[in-house]
């Protein structure tokens, strides 16, 4: 009777290992405009600095965005989202990291190559 008892405990502890191992995510353009939706009064220069909302939300999709997919998913949602904005203005867009306190990998630009971003 030991063996079944063996197998139950082998059982629960693959399970319990399966439970606990991290999920691997990717980063969605929805996440990417949900984080960053905070920052658009600062981007086209209706707020004079970025909000604590905006730096919170750009920390989490920099923490969310390891991965090489991540950042280029993120990197071409930035641009394409971009262009259906009207009134921003590139100089504080490119801003917005570093007022934070994150490095990113790229240029936050038009004209960023995103198949290059890793």
């Amino acid at each position: 009777m030991a063996r079944p008892a063996a197998q139950l405990t082998v059982a629960a502890v693959l399970v319990a290992l399966l439970v606990s191992a991290p999920a691997t995510n990717a980063v969605t353009c929805g996440q990417v405009v949900s984080m960053l939706s905070p920052c658009l009064r600062y981007a086209t220069g209706k707020d004079a600095a970025t909000s604590p909302a905006c730096c919170n939300g750009v920390r989490n999709l920099n923490a969310a965005a390891r991965s090489t997919a991540d950042r280029q998913t993120t990197c071409t949602c930035l641009k394409q989202q971009a262009s259906g904005v009207g009134g921003l203005k590139a100089n504080l867009v490119a801003s917005i990291p570093g007022k934070c306190g994150v490095s990113v990998p790229y240029a936050i630009s038009p004209s960023t190559d995103c198949s290059k971003v890793h």
